[in-house]
């Protein structure tokens, strides 16, 4: 009986319920049983397909072969080790591919860009660490901490696309940390060096129990808070270099040299993506803009008067050797007592929370919709392979390295391969006769990440170690002004202030946002991000700072549980999308963002088709108490049990969904849905 009652699909459900009302619509009684027996059967056929609309994230469809399986395991129930097996299984195959495939023109610039887009941000966190921390961490530190987590990841990861080294929230922790811990006289190095043991601990934990699955949750919303902080965090360590030179000729001549960095920064960036000159030129400008740039101001400075005004200068130490008088290897064990070692714990567990949100978002980022990526992710092995980085950077001495932001998605943006296209929609009459780049493939591979981790190595000798103590700090305040001015104008939430502050009247016709039936909801789900921002920054200029990851980790139950309750999900679909696309997600269970969006496209597509369908058949008679879009949902259902219908739960597939490479609704989704 439960099978026949499954397998109704939709013109069978309509006659049957034409059938109990009346002869009139010309279809047949059912065989067995008189109208009453009908009546009986439709009804608990739509009471099954109810409680199956409630309880559908909570069950497995049925098989193609129609057979049924075994509800999903409950949260409690965990398979070890089953994301790292299935990761690793997955990306296996192309193992040997990701060293073939770059044998391509794109990896050489792109390892030459990023070497100075990882560099450049390393030095400017490694004075901001070396002046807080008591010189404990210096230049070759920050150096040798990506050196490890780009050889490591290059290698053996699964995502190695995804740029590890030395972020702005990990220095913040590091320097809270020091002023926590060094007024009790505690070896600093050596509690470190305990926080990153623990915390292997900690991130194997996680790998072996599949934790990354709850990355489904994981949507633009969080997502670009964290950007927004970090964004402000880059301002805030410009202006905090600036205000250590006093009030005197050095000050001025640093304010000077810090604005001109970034204005020519900025040009550099513009022309970049301007229709001036050739292609090439543009290219060129785009990419090498900022290290020309840092290059050019360091000797700027000993021009004319200039050379006699004292500017303080990057501090650097002996080629290979830590900055402060020791070993590469800590002596955890000494002048440190048993309860400073497990009061490394809590903040173990804080540095786990903090990487497990960082790294995955910047590998999410880097893997997002707008790549066309074709090699599957693996999350649940790369956390293993962090918290085997993280205990080797303490046992080392060394800043923790994780994932990097903005750096990853720049990675993989510069390994795009494009070609020039005509836009052809006749929706966007402004765009209509004008040409784009479109990216047609990633070159997915592992030699350009390694290879700018052993340009970095490289860095650490004597020669270049000289040439960056001629680097003045007013160059790397400059250099953490045009840092957060990218973060910012790439930021969603940046985006929709833009939006909010836009003349109505020229705002083009096909923006996503006017889809919104309401404006309001812009201007709350806007002041939604604000808030949350001002509490991770608020947290972050307090001693409670290394309670930050606390406050990011909590934004992702606040979309999941609380954003549906003051937003439709019309709205959370506009203003919201997924990180990365279904492609990506496989390797945790699909995306609820995705899952989302798809039922609401199909939701709005149905009542179309629906309504359409009652104004050319009025014949057709729908079950009573059902509304058309309800009834549609659980007939596609019922489809889909049979395996006849649309894919279900994590086999949802893009195109049924509708959905575009940048997790909006696709076009020709639309067009089907007409």
């Amino acid at each position: 009986m439960s099978q026949t009652a499954d397998s109704l699909t939709l013109p069978t459900a309509m006659h049957s319920s034409g059938s109990g009302h009346g002869h009139g619509h010309g279809a047949s009684r059912p065989e067995s049983g008189a109208g009453a027996t009908g009546g009986k059967l439709r009804h608990w056929t739509t009471a099954l397909l109810t409680a199956r609309s409630h309880h559908g994230a909570a069950a497995v469809g049925q098989r193609r072969d129609g057979s049924s399986s075994k509800e999903t395991d409950s949260w409690w129930k965990i398979r070890f080790f089953r994301g790292m097996v299935n990761d690793v299984r997955r990306r296996a195959p192309y193992y040997w591919s990701d060293w073939r495939d770059a044998w391509d023109y794109r990896v050489v610039p792109s390892t030459i860009y990023m070497y100075f887009a990882n560099i450049l941000p390393a030095l400017a966190f490694s004075l901001d660490m070396f002046t807080k921390t008591d010189m404990q961490y210096g230049v070759n530190e920050v150096l040798l901490a990506s050196v490890l987590g780009a050889v490591v990841f290059a290698i053996l990861a699964c995502q190695p696309l995804v740029i590890v080294g030395v972020t702005g929230p990990i220095t913040v922790f590091n320097y809270t940390v020091y002023d926590i811990m060094s007024p009790t006289g505690t070896n600093y190095l050596a509690f470190m060096c305990w926080i990153g043991l623990w915390s292997l601990l900690f991130h194997w934990l996680l790998a072996v129990t599949n934790s990354c699955d709850w990355l489904r949750y994981v949507t633009r919303f969080p997502c670009d808070i964290f950007g927004f902080y970090v964004a402000f965090i880059y301002l805030q360590k410009g202006i905090q270099v600036l205000e250590r030179f006093g009030d005197g000729a050095p000050f001025y001549l640093s304010v000077m040299v810090a604005l001109l960095v970034f204005m020519i920064a900025y040009a550099c960036g513009e022309l970049g993506a301007s229709p001036l000159f050739r292609h090439p030129v543009r290219v060129f400008l785009k990419d090498y803009g900022t290290p020309l740039t840092v290059i050019f101001f360091t000797g700027f400075v000993h021009f004319g008067r200039m050379k006699s005004v004292d500017l303080e200068r990057l501090p650097t130490s002996a080629a290979f050797f830590p900055t402060a008088d020791r070993g590469w290897f800590v002596h955890f064990w000494e002048d440190i007592s048993v309860g400073d070692v497990f009061i490394a714990i809590p903040f173990a567990v804080l540095l786990t929370i903090l990487f497990y949100f960082d790294h995955n978002v910047s590998s999410l980022i880097a893997q997002g919709t707008e790549f066309p990526l074709r090699k599957p992710a693996g999350f649940h092995w790369d956390l293993f392979l962090l918290g085997l980085t993280t205990g080797i950077a303490g046992l080392l001495g060394l800043p923790f390295p994780n994932g990097l932001i903005p750096q990853a998605p720049f990675h993989t943006e510069s390994l795009c391969v494009t070609k020039v296209e005509a836009d052809a929609d006749e929706t966007h009459g402004e765009a209509k006769g004008h040409y784009a780049l479109k990216r047609t493939h990633v070159v997915e591979q592992r030699v350009s990440n390694l290879a700018q981790g052993l340009l970095t190595l490289g860095t650490m000798t004597g020669p270049l170690l000289v040439v960056l103590h001629l680097i003045p700090q007013a160059v790397l305040a400059g250099l953490f002004f045009i840092m957060g001015y990218q973060a910012l104008e790439g930021n969603g939430i940046t985006a929709k202030l833009l939006f909010l502050c836009r003349d109505r009247a020229l705002t083009p016709g096909g923006h996503p946002l006017t889809r919104l039936p309401r404006r309001a909801a812009v201007w709350a789900f806007v002041l939604v991000e604000l808030a949350a921002f001002g509490a991770t920054f608020a947290i972050t200029q307090t001693v409670a700072a290394v309670g930050f990851p606390v406050v990011i980790l909590a934004l992702i139950p606040v979309r999941a549980l609380l954003l549906p309750r003051l937003f439709t999900p019309l709205e959370l679909g506009i203003l919201d999308a997924p990180t990365a696309s279904p492609f990506t997600m496989e390797s945790v269970g699909g995306s609820y963002a995705a899952a989302q969006e798809g039922v609401n496209n199909r939701e709005v597509g149905d009542r179309d088709r629906v309504t359409a369908t009652e104004r050319e058949n009025p014949s057709v008679v729908l079950p009573a108490g059902a509304d058309t879009e309800t009834w549609r949902r659980k007939s596609e259902d019922a489809l889909a049990e049979e395996g006849r219908g649309r894919a279900t739960g994590d086999d949802i597939e893009m195109e049924r969904l509708g959905i575009s490479r940048r997790g909006h609704a696709s076009r020709s989704a639309a067009r089907e849905d007409k």
